[in-house]
């Protein structure tokens, strides 16, 4: 389900709230996806990125954040 409004959410070490992940993301949020009956996002959309949240751990929950760019500049 696709969210409009930033839903927090949290690990086992670190709580996301909107201005926690605007500073870490170092972007203005626009949107979030979650997949079925997960209370982790698994896309972030920012004004300049789509933000792919990858976990990185089976036993502890711990999250890493991938950066792509949304409108690249073609020269």
């Amino acid at each position: 389900m696709i969210y409009c409004e930033f839903k927090p959410f949290s690990t086992d070490t670190e709580t996301y709230t909107l201005e926690v992940f605007e500073e870490l993301a170092g972007d203005e949020f626009e949107a979030m996806m979650f997949t079925e009956n997960d209370n982790i996002p698994a896309y972030i959309w920012t004004v300049n990125f789509v933000i792919i949240v990858k976990r990185g751990s089976r036993y502890i929950t711990d999250l890493s954040f991938e950066k792509i760019p949304r409108n690249p500049v073609c020269e």
